[in-house]
């Protein structure tokens, strides 16, 4: 490693370097190579979307950098650090809610301070001063069957804030959600980050929703899943919906189409 990337490693809040996954299979069949030196960093308040096609290995990435899976080779750092157990390091939602329908909402935003051992009293004040600062302390006592698809992902992604991490990772998770509710969640969710200023890497299938929220947008090859291009984005803060209809913005989406689809060959087989 050069003196140049050791002092980048070292300025950036996470960065992943030559990261690569292989699932062997077991019954000796050919092994499948998921992630391939993928290499990028994310500055401390930096928000980071990847994009690319289905399969290419985003969820991976990120599993890895959470600590939920091994990469078969690469560096993890943090704070130019490596940290063998990252586990609780990160505060991570995934696409899906995962709220759990025999708790009460408080109680399922008070469950990462539960587990790691505050005590259930003052896990479950700080869940609902939370909610209640977020506009859903009339809701604490529900159940998660009676909130809509937009409230159970902003209690999901309060369970992930409460837990008290610097870096938070994001699957998808607006993914299931109508195209206004997920608009209203996206304004939501910046206007969180403004405040805090957590570090944010966040996947999405949807370039302009990646383009709305970030300041960098990484880009990902089909698997094997490789980055290859980088896209500063240069809207002002705070971002409006008005922007959507702007030229830099049609532009900018427009480039990142181009570089996703110019690695992805469209053969017959794959329309069957």
């Amino acid at each position: 490693m050069t003196q140049e990337s050791s002092l980048l490693n070292a300025a950036a809040h996470l960065a992943v370097r030559s990261l690569n996954k292989v699932y062997l299979d077991p019954t000796g069949g050919a092994q499948v190579v998921a992630v391939k030196d993928a290499d990028f960093s994310v500055a401390k308040g930096e928000f980071v979307s990847l994009v690319g096609p289905s399969g290419c290995g985003k969820s991976t990435v990120l599993n890895m950098i959470a600590g939920l899976e091994t990469p078969t080779s690469g560096d993890i750092l943090v704070h130019g650090d490596p940290l063998p157990d990252r586990r609780g390091h990160f505060g991570y939602m995934f696409q899906k809610d995962l709220l759990l329908p025999w708790r009460r909402i408080v109680a399922n935003v008070a469950l990462g301070l539960e587990v790691k051992g505050t005590p259930n009293r003052e896990a479950r004040d700080r869940a609902l001063a939370l909610l209640t600062r977020f506009g859903l302390g009339e809701f604490a006592n529900n159940y998660a069957s009676q909130l809509s698809g937009g409230m159970r992902q902003r209690v999901a992604l309060m369970r992930t804030l409460i837990v008290d991490t610097d870096c938070l990772l994001l699957d998808e998770p607006f993914g299931a959600l109508d195209a206004m509710t997920r608009m209203t969640m996206q304004e939501w969710l910046l206007g969180i980050w403004e405040s805090e200023k957590r570090s944010v890497v966040f996947i999405t299938h949807d370039i302009e929703e990646a383009i709305f929220l970030s300041d960098r947008v990484l880009t990902m090859s089909a698997r094997p899943g490789r980055i290859t291009g980088e896209f500063v984005i240069g809207l002002p803060r705070p971002r409006t919906r008005e922007m959507y209809t702007n030229t830099e913005f049609i532009a900018l989406k427009k480039r990142i189409l181009e570089e996703i689809y110019s690695g992805i060959e469209v053969t017959q087989a794959d329309m069957t």
